[in-house]
């Protein structure tokens, strides 16, 4: 079995997470508020605190309650219980403030720091957010290049449209003109011409009948 540890740091404000043997870590029997020498941790130079845990099922260690066994105790506030309300107190289970074989995680805090830093000692994850905002930077190249690819496509039939439109210009045009040589009278003038023509030809007619 194997004891899952939370290290706090203080000083740099950070986190980390180690697995360790139960019998090499050296944590069984030690209570909340203990000190425990780093060397046994694998953290060389180091001092730490324990300041609580919990067991397989999840029930936190409370300081004020002794022994290694689980108890339903009345609870004003955390761990174990959040009052909603000022003052409100429940009856809950959990574990007590000394370190045994069902203990699950272990929350240690260091008080004296060794040589090498905790990242080094601990293994220090990579940036994850670094490189998910450079993906995150070529996305944005390789959209515009598809949104370039569409612009054309969307310009090709406006350009279709545009002749269409000249086109249906063009006999507006000639109504226009029409328009514009009735007001004119050209046409009346037209008619007038064809029926003195005609009156001509008819009286050359009667003549040549006389």
């Amino acid at each position: 079995m194997n004891f899952k540890l939370v290290i706090s740091d203080p000083k740099h404000k950070k986190a980390y997470q180690k697995e360790i043997d139960q019998g090499q870590a050296g944590l069984i029997g030690k209570k909340i508020g203990d000190k425990v020498p780093g060397n046994s941790l694998g953290l060389t130079g180091y001092e730490l605190e324990l300041t609580g845990g919990s067991d397989k099922q999840g029930f936190p260690m409370r300081r004020d309650v002794d022994g290694i066994g689980r108890k339903k105790v009345l609870l004003a506030m955390p761990p174990g219980f959040h009052p909603k309300i000022r003052g409100q107190r429940k009856r809950k289970s959990v574990r007590g403030n000394t370190v045994s074989a069902d203990t699950s995680q272990v929350n240690l805090k260091v008080l004296t720091y060794g040589k090498e830093a905790l990242d080094k000692l601990l293994g220090a994850k990579s940036k994850p957010k670094e490189d998910e905002a450079k993906k995150e930077g070529a996305k944005p190249e390789a959209k515009t290049e598809e949104k370039a690819i569409e612009e054309k496509k969307e310009e090709k039939p406006s350009e279709g449209k545009a002749e269409e439109e000249k086109v249906a210009e063009e006999p507006k045009k000639e109504d226009t003109a029409e328009k514009a040589e009735e007001k004119m009278g050209v046409k009346d003038l037209e008619k007038a011409e064809k029926e003195a023509k005609e009156s001509e030809d008819n009286e050359k007619k009667d003549d040549k009948k006389k």
